[in-house]
């Protein structure tokens, strides 16, 4: 049987090697504070966990590309080389409007707050983007499309659109303010990612600076910025961090009286939500963390999970074509367990244990499967049993793993 390889599996190594260059460069310029351990796990988490998920809708959005194309183009647009001016503003235009949208109506804003969250700022945070926040963006890119360019031209495109914005995300690079007449660069983007009163809603544009400056949301960077969200979300949890939004617009609908005051919270301004909302959920949902004289012990256990849910991610989008549903569907949930429990190890929740077993019993699941002796998985689910029973192997972990060292 011919082996297809899906070539986009070569971006994830290339990824790394430009994060790696970034952090040796970090060193000989004496700046490794712009790397915050937990801060990048997590980002590189929701990064994993996005393109993971995306290997399942991407080749859906490419068709309705197409679909909208070929029924609903206003123009017939040739491929011409000017044509690929035009499509990279169009493009660049579509990008800020998506983006400035993002940011001023809440359920938008649900999905890309995520992207916010760091309060660091380094090549780990481009990778901060959910599954939400691409399903949002491949809507709004339907309008390029729509307008007649072709297909196969705006998918190019949007790979370098892609591309470009990976390389803003980094302090190590100063002002270049001559680029910056033109082109959106890590300085301006990092104002973008700011919660200094001055800097929000500024600089939306992802390549060109022109949308910004010509819709009057262009700001330079002045004060070395302060970096995430103007109220930190105070958690590493995986699973907070994408739907604490969520969380807190439901929260705001059923305080809300009436249809309308409900609309108003949906379609409504993030500036808007009652403040208090989030205090109250945290309290609720977020158990109490270790003071600031401690730190995470266990970062060789932490690191070998993301290594594993890496080599996973680079396994299947090599291999897409070629596997089958099971293998599949066991690949996305053993990431996805992996890395709802490295979130859980950095905030040392008490059920993490329980999270570990469960990840044993899929793992265990799918070798049974595979072997075809399913029936055989209640085995290992006794003998996990027998041995918390005989030897309190949940008291044994929570006193050796859910563990901070001093600084």
């Amino acid at each position: 049987m011919m082996i297809q390889l899906n070539y986009l599996a070569f971006a994830i190594p290339a990824f790394f090697i430009f994060l790696f260059l970034e952090y040796q460069l970090a060193i000989r310029l004496n700046k490794l504070s712009v790397f915050k351990y937990e801060g990048s796990i997590s980002n590189l988490s929701i990064g994993i966990a996005e393109r993971l998920l995306n290997l399942f809708i991407s080749a859906s959005f490419y068709s309705l590309f197409y679909w909208v194309y070929k029924n609903y183009a206003l123009f017939n647009i040739p491929n011409t080389w000017w044509v690929w001016i035009l499509l990279i503003l169009t493009t660049d235009l579509v990008w800020y409007w998506y983006h400035r949208l993002g940011h001023t109506v809440n359920f938008l804003w649900a999905a890309h707050i995520v992207h916010h969250q760091s309060e660091e700022f380094n090549l780990t945070v481009s990778a901060r983007i959910t599954v939400f926040q691409a399903l949002i963006r491949n809507i709004f890119w339907c309008f390029i499309p729509l307008l007649g360019f072709q297909p196969a031209m705006v998918i190019s495109i949007l790979i370098v659109h892609g591309a470009y914005s990976f390389f803003t995300h980094t302090q190590l690079i100063g002002k270049l303010p001559w680029l910056e007449q033109i082109l959106i660069t890590p300085s301006l983007h990092g104002v973008h990612h700011a919660s200094d009163e001055k800097y929000l809603d500024k600089n939306y544009g992802d390549i060109f600076v022109f949308w910004d400056k010509l819709f009057g949301t262009f700001q330079q960077e002045e004060e070395a910025p302060r970096y995430g969200l103007t109220h930190p979300i105070k958690s590493y949890s995986f699973l907070w961090q994408h739907f604490h939004y969520y969380l807190e617009m439901a929260e705001a609908c059923r305080r809300a009286v009436g249809f309308k005051a409900k609309m108003r919270i949906l379609f409504g301004s993030p500036a808007a939500m009652d403040q208090d909302i989030r205090p109250a959920l945290e309290k609720k949902y977020l158990q109490h963390k270790p003071v600031s004289a401690y730190r995470f012990k266990f970062k060789t256990y932490l690191d070998l999970q993301l290594t594993l849910c890496i080599a996973l991610l680079t396994f299947i989008t090599a291999a897409y074509g070629n596997l089958g549903s099971d293998d599949k569907s066991f690949i996305v949930c053993f990431i996805l367990l992996t890395l709802i429990n490295c979130g859980a190890l950095m905030e040392q929740k008490k059920w993490i244990y329980y999270l570990e077993c469960i990840r044993l019993i899929v793992l265990l699941a799918f070798i049974f499967w595979k072997m075809d002796i399913f029936g055989l998985i209640v085995l290992p689910a006794v003998a996990l049993i027998a041995l918390e029973s005989t030897f309190r192997l949940s008291h044994l972990y929570r006193s050796y793993v859910l563990r901070y060292e001093k600084i």
